[in-house]
């Protein structure tokens, strides 16, 4: 037997290895939540093919799922890195699952790293699955596959924050009224299912600063009428991601 074999090796791993464990792990209890798969899943599915098929809204010229199927997109990245990322920390917050984790080697920042690479992991699912049915339904979607992707990244880490810092500073019942509550405020005013300018003008010219309406409108610009990159969405969506990671790093609260 060599000398050393068994001789403990006390420590935490990298800092890369636990986020991606951790990552793993939220990817998995995400995906096995029934209820987070109706509000990540089914309720934009649903209102795809509902909104895309019957007359409704009027969403302007063209087949109506070319407007649709960029913000129910908007709307998936919402569910999933805000509303079902807040209600799900918050009660984890409540129970004294943050707690334990708080007294690991993980840092805050690094969970909040791991949440944002499960979200990520699961919008994938989503922008594939909600594609196939815009596809079905008839959509032509244009513009740049890249402009896209960073559309998504920037909602993501902007929704993100918010859901995180909703999460670790409230209450989890609290969380749970206040997350529902604004994924139906912003479902109807942020450009998603019914178009902006529907809004007076004083309303619109505030709802087009909300990050739900900076990325559906973006996805839209691209996707519906092929432009290039949208500086102007990234941009207000970057502000949202930086402040409320910022926000949530400082505030975040494990119990």
């Amino acid at each position: 037997m060599n000398s050393g074999t068994y001789t403990p090796r006390p420590g935490a791993a990298p800092v890369g290895r636990m986020i991606a464990a951790q990552a793993a792990l939220e990817t998995r209890m995400l995906l096995r939540n029934g209820e987070q798969l109706l509000l990540t899943v089914v309720i934009p599915s649903l209102l795809l093919v509902l909104f895309s098929t019957v007359d409704i809204v009027d969403t302007g010229g063209g087949a109506a799922v070319d407007f649709l199927a960029p913000g129910v997109l908007a709307l998936a990245v919402m569910s999933t890195a805000f509303t079902g990322q807040a209600i799900a920390t918050g009660f984890e917050r409540r129970y004294g699952v943050l707690k334990r984790l708080g007294a690991s080697p993980l840092p805050r920042w690094a969970l909040m790293a791991a949440k944002t690479l499960a979200v990520l992991v699961t919008e994938v699912l989503q922008v594939l699955l909600l594609t196939a049915i815009a596809l079905a339904l008839g959509w032509s979607p244009q513009g740049s596959p890249f402009a896209v992707l960073l559309l998504l990244v920037a909602g993501t880490a902007a929704f993100s924050g918010l859901g995180l810092l909703m999460a670790g500073t409230l209450r989890a019942e609290a969380t749970l009224a206040a997350a529902n509550l604004v994924f139906l405020l912003l479902l109807v005013g942020g450009g998603v299912v019914v178009p902006l300018d529907r809004f007076p003008d004083a309303a619109r010219a505030a709802l087009e600063w909300l990050p739900i309406s900076a990325l559906s409108g973006g996805l839209r610009d691209v996707l519906q009428d092929g432009a290039g990159m949208p500086w102007g969405a990234l941009g207000v969506l970057a502000v949202w991601a930086a402040a409320g990671l910022g926000a949530a790093a400082r505030f975040f609260r494990w119990e």
